[in-house]
């Protein structure tokens, strides 16, 4: 992406970037964003006055080099610092048709200071402007990228705030608590409290614990964002391809009476009930001589490993002679909660059915279904549904819905925690301890991209009035 000018007082490059798909369309729309905007849209509108801004007007384009007609658009300006971006930008709402647009971006590239924005330039330049935090940012990407309905309720919540504001107030705190250790260090002969700085010892501790319970959320927050995996497992034959086309309401993997069909992974992915699910047919477990398909059980069982559920799919026919369904159940590496599907429901009474079910070791619930009259497969896809918004905390998830927030968090408990050890030591070390206030300050700043050592200091100076 283009590079933001370090030097100081430099004039930042105008960007502009068609914000619609490519392809034909009835509407594209390019923006703008910097400080030759305004200069860009006289030039483009034949010398015409500027449009107010924040009113649409239709506008007839003209490349500026030749006069040439280009389009008849409307155009939308904004003044800076009121626009998304923080800088004068402007919207030019074109006819889809791709010789208009690539007409249209064209005249824009020969102008004087405009360069292609890169991907995401207009969301940094928000940040960068104050418009945005970085969870706010991202959570522009997640709505963009959002498959479904939870993803897209997530995506909005952390666009509204949610994480942002929580972590400005545990940051604040954070800041109050350490503008004691640091005043008792720096002003010891001021009008300052003594023991002042162990006194912040329980408020440190608190903020500790309600960073844990953020923790403490089994990353369902990320599972929402990224989706939750299903890996369906189970012997050859078990009907295993056939229960992954059921679900997905179309021939996704080949079902045969043959043995040993499926040899790779076959992903696909399904919308339950606003959670996004992959679900990934596996090979059959069994013993072979087929070197092709000794690889495919290979993957199967580390795919299954690694995935949020286990969808164990067995075929009443063989489970006396596999030993039980508990016997099934551990070849397969099944772990309490993972589904069971029974197959070929049919061909089996309800006696037997009670009968099959009753012998699931603890933590296992079987569903028996039939993928070719459907028979069951409502009441399993309802289940599946359930079991996986369990694993995604609700439509909206936990708070935390990347790696980075969680491995911030983590710095900022364990800064946190050695700072009140400090404090509990018979004679605190208070750099020390301050020291490991700042670094967990650090590490809460790096979630919403605010880290400013004049918070610390506003502290003190406001809280202390030390100088007077």
């Amino acid at each position: 992406m283009p590079a933001m000018p370090s030097s100081a007082g430099a004039r930042p490059a105008t960007i502009f970037a068609r914000a619609t798909p490519p392809g034909r369309g009835a509407v594209a729309i390019i923006r703008l964003s910097g400080p030759a905007t305004d200069a860009a849209l006289t030039a483009l509108t034949g010398g015409r006055d500027l449009p107010v801004a924040r009113m649409a007007v239709v506008r007839r384009l003209v490349d500026p080099a030749d006069g040439r007609m280009l389009d008849q658009a409307l155009v939308l300006r904004f003044e800076g610092p009121a626009s998304y971006s923080g800088e004068d930008a402007a919207e030019l709402h074109l006819h889809g048709g791709p010789a208009v647009v690539a007409g249209v971006l064209d005249a824009l590239g020969r102008l004087p200071g405009l360069v292609p924005a890169g991907p995401g330039d207009f969301t940094r330049r928000a940040v960068l402007n104050g418009r945005l935090d970085l969870t706010a940012a991202e959570a522009v990407a997640d709505l963009v990228a959002a498959d479904t309905a939870a993803q897209a309720g997530q995506a909005l919540a952390q666009l509204g705030g949610r994480l942002g504001r929580m972590v400005e107030d545990w940051r604040a705190r954070l800041i109050r608590a350490a503008a004691m250790v640091e005043a008792e260090i720096d002003f010891p002969d001021e009008d300052v409290p003594d023991g002042i700085a162990r006194s912040v010892a329980p408020a440190i501790l608190k903020l500790a614990a309600e960073l844990r319970l953020a923790l403490a959320d089994d990353r369902s927050g990320e599972r929402l964002r990224d989706g939750v995996v299903a890996a369906v497992i189970g012997r050859p034959n078990a009907g295993k391809s056939s229960l992954v086309n059921a679900l997905a309401g179309r021939d996704i993997a080949i079902v045969t009476d043959r043995p040993g069909t499926t040899r790779d992974l076959i992903e696909v992915a399904l919308d339950l009930d606003g959670v996004a699910v992959t679900l990934i047919d596996t090979a059959g477990l069994r013993d072979s001589d087929d070197p092709i398909e000794l690889e495919g059980v290979r993957r199967a069982r580390a795919r299954a490993g690694t995935a949020d559920i286990r969808i164990v799919v067995v075929d009443p026919a063989g489970i006396a002679a596999a030993g039980g369904l508990g016997a099934l159940l551990a070849e397969a590496g099944a772990r309490p909660g993972d589904p069971v599907v029974l197959t070929r429901r049919d061909q089996l009474g309800d006696q037997a059915v009670t009968a099959l079910t009753a012998t699931l070791p603890p933590g296992h619930q079987a569903s028996a279904v039939s993928c070719v009259s459907g028979l069951g497969m409502e009441d399993f896809a309802r289940r599946l549904s359930g079991i996986a918004a369990d694993l995604t905390g609700g439509r909206e998830g936990a708070m935390i819905t990347r790696a980075r927030h969680r491995a911030a968090l983590e710095a900022a408990a364990d800064g946190l925690m050695a700072a009140v050890a400090g404090l509990d030591h018979p004679v605190p070390m208070l750099e020390l301890v301050a020291e490991d206030l700042r670094m967990a300050g650090d590490a809460l700043g790096r979630i919403t991209g605010r880290i400013d050592v004049e918070d610390l200091l506003d502290a003190i100076f406001r809280e202390f009035c030390i100088g007077k």
